[in-house]
């Protein structure tokens, strides 16, 4: 008997390959190989004339959806049913979730097989689970179908109803999304939060003290005057940067912290209370599939994206169970491999004297039944997996995290120690903060935010010397320090995913494309780590927020998600749900047409942002990105704010000096000695330049010099200028050949260049200065051999299964797909190229 079995991978198959017997031929579908258009010209002939028919979607046929085999998956599907002649039955053994059960009816949809089906699920690919799997199949879970293709549909409606509305009233190329909305508002919130706060200012004291006959120091902070506590951040109003309760706390400044050391120099200094205390620690539960996107960005810098594709290598490879998960639940066969690798790894004492169970977690614990963890009954201990890198890293956080889970408890000892300073009427209290880990537990296997275990052990205690009550200690040294308020921390990824987690927005299988969608759309960039919303982000969030509240609503947006999961379990009707979601008066596309007519284009891309001093300048976006404006008599006089200027970057001094640069720009700095031309001192997105005369219709293309790094607005001049329009300048001919040497400015900086042939100036040099003796003397040295370096691995592609890597070449840095190179776009990090990225390229290439 001859069987085919379709999985979604190269990768997925040859794994699987290994553990099925002979008769079986796997082979992959490369994921989806159908989907609702993506353009007009991908709708079949027979409904382009429907008026439904861009949607992809008819909603009055209880919304009946087109569906299309893309050009490029129908060799797939062609290779598919050639096999499925010669075969006697068809085993589909996708993924067993929501996305997996929707391949696979796509699958039986576009196949048409006239041989038995069979549907095939495991969440581990080990040679147990798999042949398991075999001798337990189902049929499809239709409800899963439904709960997938309801998605599909509800995202189709929200994106193509509104998203047409922000192209015209705000900016084309705009998008809006059912989850992506609610995103870009919790950044842009914060970010309001941050532009809002103002700074409070505070002091306080640190002593340097031994306990008298003693030589360890230790050290202790001020807590209270004169039985009076000491302000901290904490007791400031975040909007006015001044004491919430003035009052009830002592505020020092300079001069107060200042007197006050020299007063406590003089003091007697003794202990007047100790308390120890013991805790124990659990270790935290298991990976599920937003605490692994959370800990691999805070430990290991990955994003959500990266963390989820590293994942499914390791899950296609055998190494971890299915990554797509709500569940923190563990399987008896994860628990007992657990307790085993346990006692080889740190023996009998580190093993929990019982079996630690965890239930599932979140609203509706509905992809995967069980956490994330290494799969099999025996795990394979990292440093023996044979694994590199990335895959490496987040496989030895997923060992961790599970070996952690069924270890003994750690046991700390905190210790707190006051000493009070008396002096002439003046009481003063410190608080020394003493710990010890008295039983390091699980902590030998795992310690949040640490790669290193053992050396987070030693960072985590302070020790104190043993005191009580009375006895005495001597001041070693003492200072003041100043300390400012800090605003709300920008959201990371990390706590991005567990924002939307919390408020049940979304699952968490969908975060990673989520947050890659709103980068990949301009709402918001990454500063470090940080996710910094854009003027673009600004404008959307305020449109929805007034005209379609629902849409930047998080409970809102949880109600929808929690009915899906009634889709799923076949509680909740699909159709009802979509047409409660998209028709009627209260409908998403009822609310739309409503809203229209209501929103004026000019006022929508006008900007409110909570800034002080602002009146009489309004800050806009326009199709050429954000600008400022205002009005000046009966002109009004507009600027382009520079790229790299965020919402929070913006003040009434910087734009009044942006305008007033902008005003001069009508007025020449002066006259070219050669042209005869005006010089113009211009700015425009990419920064200030000059310019050689006027744009006009003969002339649509001025020549034009952007300033060199380190130059500002100030230095240029009249001779500065002409110089800076010299560039690319000829330096003279050659004396070896003949030929010209030129100096100039280009993508990675200053060079001299002569038959071809580039040299970069030396920092200490100047392009403007350079002459054609030290130009020559440059071009002799020998250029360094630079073979191309590789940056990242991205992983591999999903239809090729090629490796992707980011590599640093002669001309930059560039992709390498199999044989193929492709440089990365100008003004792109390769630091912060991701493998989304990188595939999107490739196929803009062709």
């Amino acid at each position: 008997m001859k069987s085919l079995v379709i999985v979604e991978s190269p990768t997925k198959t040859k794994t699987i390959s290994k553990y099925l017997p002979k008769g079986y031929d796997v082979d992959s579908s490369m994921g989806h190989i159908r989907d609702l258009p993506a353009s007009a010209k991908m709708i079949p002939a027979k409904y382009k004339k429907e008026s439904w028919a861009t949607l992809g979607i008819n909603p009055d046929d209880r919304y009946f959806a087109i569906y299309v085999t893309p050009p490029d998956k129908k060799k797939i599907v062609k290779r598919l049913k050639d096999k499925l002649k010669d075969v006697d039955e068809l085993i589909l053994a996708t993924d067993e979730d929501r996305e997996g059960e929707a391949i696979s009816w796509h699958l039986l949809e576009v196949l048409k097989p006239k041989v038995p089906v069979k549907r095939m699920v495991f969440r581990e690919i080990t040679k147990e689970a798999v042949q398991n799997a075999l001798e337990n199949t189902r049929e499809i879970d239709m409800n899963l179908v439904f709960a997938q293709e309801t998605r599909r549909i509800l995202d189709r409606l929200a994106g193509y109803t509104v998203s047409p509305l922000l192209w015209k009233k705000i900016s084309p190329g705009l998008s809006a999304g059912r989850v992506q909305s609610v995103a870009v508002e919790f950044l842009v919130e914060r970010e309001r939060e941050r532009m809002k706060f103002r700074s409070g200012t505070y002091y306080d004291l640190q002593a340097v003290l031994q306990k008298s006959g003693e030589n360890d120091e230790f050290k202790a902070d001020l807590t209270h005057l004169n039985e009076k506590r000491i302000a901290s951040g904490k007791d400031f109003d975040e909007n006015t940067g001044k004491l919430k309760k003035p009052d009830s706390v002592v505020l020092l400044d300079e001069e107060k912290a200042s007197a006050l050391v020299d007063d406590l120099k003089a003091a007697e200094w003794s202990v007047t209370n100790v308390d120890v205390n013991t805790q124990k620690r659990n270790p935290s539960p298991p990976f599920i599939t937003s605490t692994l996107q959370q800990e691999a960005n805070r430990k290991l810098g990955m994003s959500a994206r990266d963390t989820m594709s590293v994942a499914q290598k390791l899950y296609e490879k055998g190494f971890i169970t299915y990554m797509r998960t709500d569940s923190t639940r563990l399987s008896s066969q994860a628990i007992d491999a657990t307790r085993d690798g346990i006692v080889e790894m740190y023996g009998e004492e580190y093993l929990f004297e019982r079996v630690r169970n965890y239930t599932a977690k979140g609203k509706s614990a509905q992809e995967a039944h069980e956490a994330i963890r290494p799969s099999g009954s025996k795990f394979i201990q990292p440093e023996k997996s044979g694994l590199k890198d990335r895959e490496y890293k987040l496989y030895d956080l997923i060992w961790k995290r599970t070996i952690a889970t069924q270890m003994a408890e750690a046991e700390l000892e905190f210790t707190g120690v006051t000493i009070t300073a008396k002096n002439d009427g003046t009481s003063a209290d410190f608080r020394a903060s003493g710990k010890k880990i008295l039983f390091p537990g699980f902590f030998r296997a795992y310690v949040e935010g640490s790669d290193d275990p053992e050396a987070a052990l030693e960072n985590q205690e302070n020790f104190l010397p043993a005191m009580k009550e009375g006895d005495n200690t001597d001041l070693q040294d003492l200072n003041f320090n100043s300390h400012e308020t800090k605003p709300p921390a920008r959201y990371t990824e990390a706590t991005l995913v567990k924002e939307l987690e919390k408020s049940g927005v979304g699952r968490p299988s969908t975060y990673a494309a989520v947050i890659s969608t709103i980068q990949d759309r301009g709402y918001a960039k990454l500063d470090g780590k940080a996710l910094v919303p854009s003027f673009t982000a600004f404008a959307v969030s305020s449109l929805l927020e007034e005209h379609f509240p629902d849409l930047v609503d998080s409970d809102f947006t949880s109600a929808l998600e929690d009915k899906l999961d009634g889709v799923a379990t076949g509680t909740v009707d699909p159709v009802k749900y979509l047409d409660d979601y998209y028709k009627g008066e209260n409908g998403l596309k009822a609310k739309v047409e409503t809203q229209e007519d209501k929103i004026d284009p000019q006022k929508a891309k006008l900007l409110d942002l909570p800034l002080d001093g602002l009146e009489g300048i309004k800050v806009a976006v326009g199709r050429f990105g954000p600008y400022a404006k205002m009005q000046k008599g009966d002109e009004e006089v507009s600027t382009s704010l520079p790229m790299d200027m965020d919402p929070s970057d913006v003040t009434a001094e910087k734009l009044e000096e942006l305008i007033k640069l902008s005003e001069e720009e009508d007025k020449p700095i002066g006259v070219h000695p050669e042209e005869g031309l005006p010089i113009f001192l211009l700015t425009g997105r990419y920064g200030p330049y000059v310019q050689l005369g006027e744009a006009t219709e003969e002339n649509k293309k001025p020549k034009r010099a952007s300033l060199l790094r380190g130059m500002t607005p100030e230095d240029i001049d009249l001779e500065l200028a002409v110089k800076l329009l010299t560039l690319p300048r000829t330096l003279g001919d050659h004396p070896d050949d003949g030929k010209v040497v030129k100096a100039g400015v280009g993508r990675y900086g200053p060079y001299v260049v002569h038959d071809g042939k580039f040299k970069s100036i030396p920092k200490d040099g100047n392009v403007l200065e350079i002459q054609l003796d030290e130009a020559v003397e440059l071009l002799k040295q020998k250029a360094k051999s630079r073979k191309s370096s590789e940056l990242k691995n991205l992983g591999k592609h999903p239809d090729t299964d090629l490796p992707i890597k980011v590599m640093d070449g002669r001309y930059g840095p560039y992709i390498k797909h199999g044989k193929k190179n492709i440089g990365l776009p100008k003004d792109t990090d390769p630091a912060k190229f991701s493998l989304g990225d990188a595939i999107n390229l490739i196929a803009e290439k062709g």
